[in-house]
């Protein structure tokens, strides 16, 4: 599936973008014309298998390098499909109000362009196949990794006091040997989604803070216990969201000292991006309408005060009424609970018109 292609585009295969549907809690996976592929569920009756992950690694549409090592890792596959899960609820999450909301209808088309929405798909998947990685090692679930390297802290008592950090050391070395990082493409497309995708993995970096625990009589810091741990994923979304906002539109040039070429930002100035700036190379469509990169904005809810305008393209809105529940007059009873009566009122929504 990925040999010859760039260690990003492999990830954005391997973070399939599986969904779960808004109206279901169920996975769906993506049809064959989707330029991604499918981490299906666990299989019904293996999950308590020890050999489980071997049936799931063979699942996955893997090179055969790949696979080897899928297999040796036990909750490689597990931690590949929570990543989808991750990047797909944060990439709905920042984009719950802007015209393109991450819909899976024309992914395929817009993966294969160089907007700023492709960036940030990249960026968001390499987070989370990053984070996850790193979450897998410190809770155990993968065999063949451990804590961080927090001093003087074994693994085993980490464990058992909840100490043990994020291992992002480990993961992002595992990704690179998982993925076949190759040297940089000379091929600008490849070398814009091999930054965006880096980009992604520094933003989960710059969320590693040092956390620590006392010990001693009556909580003095007599003895401290560090270690390492992430923040949590919506911090890194958020920021990713604001690179996003401020992604660098960039060209082509020779470095004619060096014979390479470079990635340069507006008018072919001689300062290349930043390491940490999101890059593109075209402008977005407005994603107003039905197009092969997206369903357009019809029929989405808005906020009359905020979001309407923008959302509905000056088409205008309906505006509809429906029932809501909640609890109410809620009270404290002796000893120990509350009781709430139910109540419902309507509520005015506001739908952008087709």
């Amino acid at each position: 599936m990925c040999p010859r292609l760039p260690w990003t585009a492999c990830l954005l295969r391997l973070t399939a973008f599986s969904i779960i549907f808004l109206h279901t809690a169920a996975y769906f996976g993506l049809t064959a014309k989707e330029p991604v592929a499918l981490l299906p569920a666990p299989l019904a009756g293996d999950v308590q298998s020890g050999r489980a992950h071997l049936k799931q690694c063979e699942q996955l549409k893997l090179t055969r390098k790949q696979k080897r090592l899928c297999q040796r890792e036990p909750g490689l596959a597990d931690t590949l499909r929570d990543s989808v899960r991750l990047s797909l609820l944060e990439c709905h999450y920042q984009f719950r109000n802007e015209r393109w909301n991450c819909s899976l209808d024309g992914r395929g088309s817009l993966l294969k362009r160089g907007f700023k929405e492709t960036a940030f798909l990249y960026a968001v998947s390499a987070a989370a196949l990053s984070h996850s990685l790193a979450k897998a090692c410190s809770s155990g679930r993968m065999e063949r990794c451990t804590c961080d390297d927090s001093p003087d802290l074994e693994n085993r008592e980490a464990w058992q006091w909840g100490l043990c950090g994020d291992n992002l050391k480990y993961s992002t070395k595992f990704l690179k040997k998982f993925l076949g990082q190759r040297k940089t493409s000379k091929d600008l497309r490849a070398r814009v989604d091999a930054h965006n995708s880096n980009v992604g993995t520094l933003a989960v970096k710059s969320g590693l803070k040092t956390t620590c625990k006392c010990h001693g009589v009556s909580g003095s810091c007599a003895v401290r216990t560090c270690w390492k741990q992430l923040s949590p994923f919506h911090e890194t979304g958020r920021l990713l969201k604001f690179k996003f906002e401020s992604a660098v539109r960039v060209v082509s040039v020779t470095n004619s000292a060096m014979g390479e070429t470079e990635l340069v930002g507006p008018r072919r100035s001689s300062h290349a991006p930043r390491a940490t700036d999101l890059v593109f190379l075209e402008d977005s469509p407005s994603f107003c309408r039905p197009s092969r990169y997206s369903p357009g904005t019809a029929g989405r809810p808005c906020a009359k005060e905020t979001t309407c305008d923008s959302l509905c393209c000056g088409r205008g809105y309906n505006t509809a009424l429906r029932l809501v529940t909640f609890s109410c007059h809620c009270q404290v009873q002796w000893c120990c609970h509350v009781e709430c009566q139910t109540c419902i009122q309507e509520e005015e929504v506001y739908i952008c018109k087709h």
